[in-house]
């Protein structure tokens, strides 16, 4: 159970979950749940929601194990991980109670304080997320920035972690690590634009160059 002795603002770890093949938990049938639902589903987990009533995106959805009935207390102890979105709060404090006894990381929607994580704005364009996390305290200005990020960030951005992540393999075999203070060079703006350009061999030569993986004819 968390601490209340320390009154200093805590700063949350950031991390990326994989959930592929784990057990989730949602309590709660309505589009808030849904969306919940969405998220894990797009995560690679294993779905169950209990609610008495469920809208029909969760109640036609073959993936999600949908249990027609209200919240069992102590039942969230057989997930890994567990989001509640009600809107009742008594149900909603349970679930958070009975998590945090069972070591349970919980998300509570809409409700900070009965959260042991919250859950950032994200965009996604293949392998790369960009996410903002406001702590909790303002979703919407999560969402704002996160709009603002949708504009700047495109395909190519996506495309250029997949060149960097060849690169980085190379590098690897050829050093021994993949860490090198070279890389600040070699992802710029002229690796940006051969994407745009579609001149992907061009865009390689320019890291491994950078990288010092082959020798500048400059």
């Amino acid at each position: 159970m968390p601490s209340t002795a320390n009154p200093d603002p805590v700063n949350p770890y950031p991390v990326n979950l994989d959930l592929t093949g784990r057990r989730t938990l949602v309590v709660g049938g309505g589009p808030v749940a849904a969306r919940k639902v969405r998220g894990l589903l797009a995560a690679g987990a294993q779905v169950t929601v209990v609610a008495p009533d469920a809208i029909d995106e969760i109640a036609d959805d073959h993936r999600v194990r949908w249990h027609q009935r209200p919240y069992r207390r102590g039942e969230v102890a057989s997930y890994r991980l567990a989001v509640t979105a009600t809107g009742d709060s008594t149900v909603d404090g349970q679930v958070f109670w009975d998590a945090e006894a069972a070591d349970v990381w919980l998300n509570s929607a809409d409700d900070p304080e009965h959260c042991s994580f919250t859950l950032p704005a994200v965009t996604t364009r293949d392998d790369l997320q960009v996410t903002v996390s406001t702590n909790g305290r303002s979703p919407a200005v999560a969402a704002w920035l996160r709009r603002t990020i949708d504009a700047a960030v495109g395909p190519e951005h996506a495309t250029v972690v997949s060149l960097a992540a060849e690169a980085r393999a190379e590098l690897r075999s050829a050093t021994g690590t993949s860490e090198s203070p070279d890389w600040v060079d070699a992802l710029d703006d002229t690796l940006l634009d051969l994407v745009r350009d579609g001149d992907l061999d061009g865009a390689r030569d320019h890291l491994r160059t950078a990288l010092g993986l082959v020798e500048s004819t400059a």
